[in-house]
């Protein structure tokens, strides 16, 4: 089965310097995948060209079989949901309000929201633990709120793939996990196809089914969890060390860093 995100071979540059250096990479239906890698490593240039935010001097993205350039903006909003690291939600609007305008694309020229959209967006908030927040002003939210209600903007779209740069970033350890048992349950349930950037090396490694690490615009490894972030690949594109340790308890092995405590003191 063809996947329902195939990059292959591309290159992204912002003027002289080079972005993405001849990335492959595919999700399938039902998958979880982690990208992970250093500041700068060119995780967030990768998920802006799959919507074509960023143009691609070489190379090619087909989503669901289609090249990404032969869909009009609603169809890949129609195919694509995204949750972007640093969302901006206009003030003066509920956290209802920016849900339901997820399911924009769904709907024909100068049509309205319905009843069924209304719907769709107040089961998003509960599916993201956010459901209180349903009448409150966004510009009384805090940063990890106002992130559970981007997350539930994009699941209201019902999109087959969905793009999450940083999801967590403001989160609690709490949601932070929900989060990610709530991707995992997507993917099995409703065989969404999950492309998610991490810092959390720990997360990647316990809810990801595969793990793609990048270093200077390149994946330099992609594979199981266990395959992917060992010592040695992690010390390579990061520059830090790490130890790796099999917890018989959990499904992958815990990524820890650590240094040489009180040198220089």
């Amino acid at each position: 089965m063809e996947p329902m995100l195939q990059v292959h071979g591309l290159h992204v540059s912002y003027g002289a310097r080079p972005a993405l250096r001849g990335v492959d990479l595919s999700v399938a239906s039902g998958e979880v995948v982690g990208l992970v890698g250093p500041n700068g490593c060119g995780k967030t240039t990768l998920l802006r060209s799959v919507t074509r935010l960023v143009p691609w001097r070489a190379g090619a993205v087909t989503i669901g079989g289609v090249p990404a350039e032969r869909l009009a903006r609603r169809e890949l909003a129609c195919r694509v949901a995204v949750v972007p690291q640093s969302p901006h939600l206009p003030p003066g609007y509920t956290a209802l309000d920016i849900v339901v305008m997820g399911r924009t694309p769904r709907l024909s020229f100068l049509q309205q929201e319905g009843a069924d959209d209304y719907r769709v967006a107040r089961e998003s908030l509960a599916r993201v633990d956010a459901l209180p927040l349903v009448g409150r002003p966004v510009d009384e939210l805090s940063g990890g709120e106002c992130q559970r209600v981007v997350l539930a903007r994009a699941l209201a779209q019902g999109a087959p793939l969905l793009l999450l740069d940083e999801p967590t970033a403001n989160l609690d350890i709490g949601h932070q996990i929900a989060v990610f048992q709530l991707l995992r349950e997507l993917a099995e349930r409703e065989r969404l196809a999950v492309l998610v950037t991490i810092h959390e090396l720990v997360l990647a490694s316990l809810y990801c089914d595969r793990v793609a690490l990048m270093a200077q615009g390149a994946i330099v490894a992609d594979g199981r969890p266990a395959d992917v972030l060992t010592a040695e690949h992690v010390a390579s594109a990061y520059g830090a060390r790490v130890v790796v340790l099999d917890a018989p308890h959990l499904p992958a092995p815990v990524v820890i860093p650590y240094g040489d405590r009180g040198r220089g003191a």
